[in-house]
């Protein structure tokens, strides 16, 4: 994974998205900021760029995804990878359903999923120092470029879904005292049900992460 280091961006997603449409750039790709002007949330929320967190966005192209992985959970599954190597370095954080980074009751990060040109775009907000009122950080502390290392190191593995499934689901009650939106509606997660797709199973409806 090749990593370009900025000083300065509105958004690694953004800019990574504009090298791609304009084939300046071939997968695997990564694109990483001290700063964050405008970084993207999910549901379109903003995401605040304090200085010393991580703003990573990343590109793999579709061929070279886990043959079993669906695209619908695909964020499960590189947020999950990206949890899993913090917890190898002593973290607590956990993952909550279907993106977000937590560490107790409260959010560090997330995780979002896009498609460009062929090519899976994740883009990656995590507190490592610093938090906005509501939020909390990382609960160890450790060098983004470590970090790094060993995350890509990780995905390049191409671990099966199902490997990482077997291990989400069994943290799946980690969620069950917090909800999630999903089309607008406000979803209870303890009456959900995790399948093995990554989908939730609600009301006897499937729902698929969108983010």
């Amino acid at each position: 994974m090749k990593i370009h280091y900025l000083k300065e961006v509105d958004s690694t997603q953004t800019y990574l998205k504009n090298l791609l449409q304009n084939t300046t750039v071939i997968p695997p790709y990564a694109v990483v900021s001290d700063i964050q002007t405008n970084g993207i949330g999910s549901r379109d929320n903003s995401w605040t760029g304090l200085e010393g967190n991580l703003f990573l966005s990343f590109c793999i192209s579709m061929d070279a995804l886990p043959k079993d992985l669906k695209l619908e959970s695909s964020s499960i599954y590189f947020a999950y990878l990206l949890k899993e190597t913090l917890s190898e370095m002593d973290s607590k954080v956990w993952l909550k359903w279907p993106n977000d980074f937590y560490i107790n009751e409260k959010k560090i990060g997330g995780m979002l999923t896009t498609i460009v040109e062929n090519t899976l775009v994740c883009g990656v907000g995590l507190n490592l120092k610093n938090a906005p009122e509501g939020f909390a950080t990382l609960d160890i502390s450790i060098l983004k470029e470590i970090l790094l290392k060993e995350y890509f190191r990780k995905i390049e593995k191409k671990v099966l879904w199902k490997q990482v499934f077997s291990k989400y689901e069994l943290e799946f009650y980690l969620n069950k005292n917090f909800s999630t939106h999903i089309e607008e509606k406000i979803i209870q997660l303890n009456k959900a049900t995790l399948e093995e797709d990554g989908s939730l199973s609600v009301d006897g409806k499937r729902i698929y992460s969108l983010r």
